[in-house]
């Protein structure tokens, strides 16, 4: 068992590692905004759920070096492709969604000096740019030409760092997650998969505690073998952080047995209801958390999908919101043994803070609202002939050969009191047969000065005593 989890080219988990050969899918749901001009005049957003629309992910890794202090250095890729099959609409399909660009950037320069958001609200009624657009889910998705970008930039330079086209996943397809290096296990199994470091560095810097910067646990694909029923970390360059799982129960995958784990409460909790969490602060309600810092100081947010767990509020604030653990709860179900994944489903929903900002018209009199953009799930399972390589190798002969010397075991007592039984049979047996001898001294009694030199054994006197 140990030998096929560390990360080697001879193990059994190697190619699973290298090339995740199960079927992985990305669904994503779209946040429609049914009433953008009430909104703009203050009223409550009112949102419908559009989608899924799927995504069949392949990841391989590249840029596999192993080093010599146990570790080994890669990039991970994936690569997205549409299932129309699978999804309910297509990418043509047209839906309403706040200007992300325009939206944001008059939030970001909302403390700026009026000047600079005038010139962007005269550069936004040039570009007819308003606060609401109705563009395609590909568009949306994976980029569309944008002259706001380059207008922006020429007002405050480098506050947009990157040209032309903007989409919310441009930067997820065919792009790496950045390079992480891991430890395999061979001197240590315990450490085996083991975050050492991601893009050369031992923690992050985004957050304002040493503890929330931290690079806790693995990349998220295999934990260390024998695990406990407790938790699991690992690091999310998505989320920008490291995630802590929670155990909830023990069950089965399709004959394998798993520990599940869950997101807790406190995940997205802001640091008044958990105070570990006040270094992700600044913070507002409890159930999202504000990744603005990695995210070019964009009025970002991250949460469970329909503030799943979050505080009531963030739900009252937006009509058309339902959360529930079974739609909205993340999940990961882990074979304890060799710490690999057999079922997953990890789901995301990012938002956007909108508001009025003095100053650039378009912005009207919105009321301040954490605005949910869209949720996205990940999720994959094992299945087929890799499952049935992995049950044999790696659950059905460890499982066999651990019954197997109980069964020895017990095969052995009876054989250990035969033999014991045989054994005082026969000494008793041997016993019976034996003559019977007088006892004797080893030695005489050596004679005293009262101690006739000639005597019988009877202690009698002798007959030559007795003549004499």
């Amino acid at each position: 068992l140990l030998q096929n989890v560390r990360i080697d080219p001879n193990s059994i988990s190697y190619s699973m590692w290298k090339d995740i050969p199960v079927p992985f899918y990305m669904s994503a749901y779209l946040f429609e905004v049914l009433n953008p001009n009430e909104i703009l005049q203050g009223a409550k957003p009112m949102v419908n759920q559009r989608g899924p629309y799927v995504y069949r992910e392949y990841r391989y890794k590249t840029n596999i070096t192993f080093h010599d202090n146990d570790t080994v250095s890669f990039l991970e890729y994936r690569n997205l492709f549409f299932q129309p099959d699978m999804s309910n609409g297509t990418e043509e399909d047209y839906i309403v969604v706040p200007n992300i660009m325009m939206m944001g950037a008059a939030v970001m320069m909302e403390n700026l000096p009026d000047l600079a958001k005038l010139l962007l609200s005269a550069a936004l009624a040039g570009l007819k740019q308003k606060a609401f657009m109705n563009r395609t889910v590909g568009e949306i998705l994976w980029g569309y030409e944008d002259p706001l970008i380059d207008a922006i930039n020429a007002i405050v330079p480098g506050m947009i760092p990157f040209e032309g086209k903007f989409g919310i996943f441009m930067q997820l397809n065919s792009s790496s997650s950045g390079l992480f290096t891991v430890h395999t296990g061979m001197k240590n199994i315990s450490n085996v998969h083991m975050v050492d470091s991601w893009n050369g560095l031992k923690k992050v810097n985004y957050w304002r505690s040493n503890e929330c910067n931290m690079i806790n646990g693995t990349s998220g694909e295999m934990w260390p073998p024998f695990m406990s029923p407790t938790s699991l970390d690992f690091y999310s360059p998505d989320a920008c952080r490291s995630l802590t799982l929670v155990y909830e129960q023990s069950g089965k995958f399709k004959g394998v047995p798993t520990y599940r784990f869950v997101a807790p409460k406190t995940l997205f909790a802001n640091g008044t209801d958990y105070p570990p969490n006040e270094g992700f602060c600044p913070c507002m309600q409890s159930g999202i958390q504000n990744v603005s810092t990695c995210r070019f100081k964009a009025p970002m947010f991250i949460s469970h999908p329909h503030f799943y767990n979050g505080d009531q509020t963030l739900v009252n604030a937006v009509k058309g919101l339902h959360p529930s653990k079974e739609q909205h709860g993340l999940f990961l179900d882990v074979h304890p043994m060799t710490g690999i994944p057999m079922n997953c489903s990890i789901k995301l929903q990012l938002n956007l803070y909108i508001k009025r900002v003095p100053g650039i018209i378009q912005t009207g009199s919105i009321k301040p609202v954490v605005l949910p953009l869209l949720w996205f799930e990940e999720s994959g399972s094992i299945e087929g002939s890799v499952l049935t390589t992995f049950y044999t190798n790696l659950v059905l002969i460890p499982s066999l050969l651990d019954y197997l010397q109980y069964i020895f075991l017990g095969l052995s007592i009876p054989l250990i009191i035969s033999a014991a039984v045989l054994m005082a049979r026969t000494q008793g047996i041997l016993t019976k047969k034996r003559p019977h001898h007088p006892t004797t001294q080893s030695k005489p009694p050596l004679p005293s000065e009262t101690t006739p030199l000639l005597h019988d054994d009877t202690g009698a006197p002798s007959q030559d005593t007795n003549e004499s």
